[in-house]
């Protein structure tokens, strides 16, 4: 079945830049993908043109040879040139007695393509077709899912294959949902001694109730009790490398931002660690005899001092 042109399964122009093509994948991987639309065979097939499309469009090199019509939009290689030209042989299919073809007007017989083509074709069965030579095997489109932890500190998932074999697949730091990874040689088998395909790994990031992420840094909000917000003093701060002791500065308040640095997304290839940033959200708890006698005496002490003060 054919995937569709590429730049139509995308929504772009030919002339999109390369971050335009990626920005188009993982709006549509992200609508179309298995886990959100379970049991949808239409959703199922648009996901997988999709990554086809993707595959073809995100190498520059496969896009130039799409592009001068050397591949089809499943990525695979095109007749030799002549080809459908002019009402000419769009289908060298075996039919009863030999191939079929659409110059019927011709009226060439197997020998005389034979003869055309040079000894393209063999003999096989009164006019067969003869591989074209080695070949690349077919890429193979896999899913994986992995928790937000996983993808901000990297990490190494296994990936299922039909009849049950199994892939390991390395996760870097700071990969992002709708991403695809390139396992290269992991695909198909190659034809006639071809190349193997490659394994188009996406990835689906789940969200995580403490950390929203932010390019490299992270955010997570965190309860401190009255006491410590206003004296100060330690707490324990959950990381996604692990918790670590932080002071809270006296006279803090809800929506108080502190920093920590390194804490966010894990170091990888050029980009820095990122910053963890805490938001803190003042809990008051059960107040006890103590405090409500402090808030008593020191309302009614504020409210003598006001009312005594005189209106200039």
């Amino acid at each position: 079945m054919s995937a569709g042109d590429p730049y139509k399964v995308l929504g772009v122009a030919r002339t999109a830049s390369q971050d335009e093509i990626r920005k188009a994948y993982r709006k549509l991987a992200r609508k179309y993908h298995p886990d959100l639309n379970p049991d949808n065979k239409e959703a199922e097939e648009k996901f997988k043109a999709i990554g086809i499309a993707n595959d073809i469009l995100s190498d520059e090199a496969k896009r130039a040879r799409f592009d001068r019509g050397e591949i089809d939009e499943n990525g695979q290689e095109r007749a030799p040139p002549g080809y459908g030209a002019h009402g000419g042989y769009r289908d060298f299919g075996e039919g009863a007695g030999g191939f079929q073809h659409a110059g019927g007007a011709q009226g060439f017989s197997p020998e005389d393509l034979s003869d055309l083509f040079g000894g393209m074709f063999g003999n096989r069965g009164g006019g067969g077709r003869r591989s074209a030579g080695p070949r690349a095997g077919q890429d193979r489109t896999y899913n994986l899912t992995v928790s937000f932890l996983d993808s901000v500190q990297g990490t190494t998932s296994r990936v299922s294959l039909p009849g049950g074999a199994t892939l390991d697949v390395k996760i870097p730091p700071g990969i992002e949902n709708g991403q695809v990874l390139r396992l290269r040689s992991k695909g198909g088998a190659g034809v006639q001694g071809g190349p193997p395909g490659d394994a188009l790994i996406t990835i689906t990031v789940t969200p995580d109730a403490r950390y929203t992420r932010e390019g490299q840094d992270l955010r997570q909000r965190l309860p401190v009790d009255l006491r410590t917000a206003v004296l100060g003093g330690p707490i324990t701060v959950p990381t996604p490398s692990g918790a670590v002791k932080m002071n809270v500065p006296a006279n803090s308040d809800t929506g108080t931002v502190l920093r920590l640095r390194g804490r966010g997304v894990k170091e990888h290839g050029k980009h820095p660690a990122g910053n963890l940033y805490v938001t803190l959200e003042v809990h008051v708890g059960k107040a006890d005899d103590a405090l409500r006698e402090f808030l008593s005496t020191h309302g009614e002490a504020t409210a003598k001092g006001d009312a005594g003060k005189e209106e200039v």
